[in-house]
């Protein structure tokens, strides 16, 4: 299977899945063809399709075996109308609340003595940007949230906690999260948010999709337990 317009690499993923790598000028570029080319599928969606799975810079598509192989998956996606990937598609803006310096979720010293930055610097620069959901995963509503400003580039935790509190919003490399629930982790934390990510038995279990944006806005310790009280009531 041949590389073709923004899809560098095609690769086989077990009997029912094939992945598109796409290509760009960096991984922002690359992940705007990841979106293009799910949203194509989502409008032009085949009988066969049964998954779609999204990530930086790439596309799994889960198949039905008994209706289509791996030729016609290529064909049918090779064939695709794309939208130019330089049109924003529509998606979800998230505005998270934060509390910053939070006992239980505190490293911004650690940030500090990496990146220079006392923790004003690093709470300010934090809320700065709108963040692009690039995945979802390694945990229920865990999403992968980029880029983060090259100087508060971090690396992670040589040795990485065994309880990570939920709501936690940590910091790695050029990446920024929110832990959905309690978990291990390695990434530097600044805060806790009291947004519930992940609900499970919704109709949409998981807050945030590949393709989203995410802004963050400081809040006080009371303001914190206050939307912490009322998600536990909506819960």
């Amino acid at each position: 299977m041949q590389p073709f317009g923004t899809i560098r690499a095609v690769q086989a993923a077990g009997e029912d899945g094939v992945i598109f790598y796409t290509s760009g000028a960096d991984l922002a570029a690359q992940n705007q063809a990841v979106n293009a080319l799910h949203q194509a599928l989502v409008t032009h969606r085949p009988h066969w399709l049964t998954e779609l799975v999204p990530s930086y810079d790439s596309l799994m598509l889960v198949f039905n075996m008994s209706e289509v192989d791996y030729h016609g998956v290529y064909q049918f996606v090779k064939q695709l109308p794309i939208t130019d990937t330089n049109s924003q598609a529509a998606s979800t803006l998230h505005r998270l609340p934060v509390w910053y310096g939070a006992p239980e979720a505190n490293d911004l010293e650690l940030v500090s003595n990496t990146t220079g930055l006392s923790a004003a610097e690093i709470i300010e620069r934090h809320q700065q940007s709108a963040y692009t959901v690039f995945a979802v995963g390694f945990a229920p509503g865990f999403a992968y949230l980029g880029e983060l400003a090259a100087e508060l580039t971090t690396p992670r935790l040589a040795n990485p906690r065994q309880a990570v509190p939920k709501g936690a919003v940590a910091i790695a490399d050029r990446q920024t999260a929110v832990y959905p629930d309690v978990s291990p982790g390695g990434w530097h934390l600044l805060g806790l948010c009291p947004v519930d990510l992940y609900k499970p038995g919704a109709t949409e279990p998981t807050l945030m999709q590949a393709g989203d944006k995410v802004e963050f806005y400081a809040i006080s310790e009371d303001e914190y337990h206050a939307l912490a009280q009322k998600a536990g009531e909506s819960a």
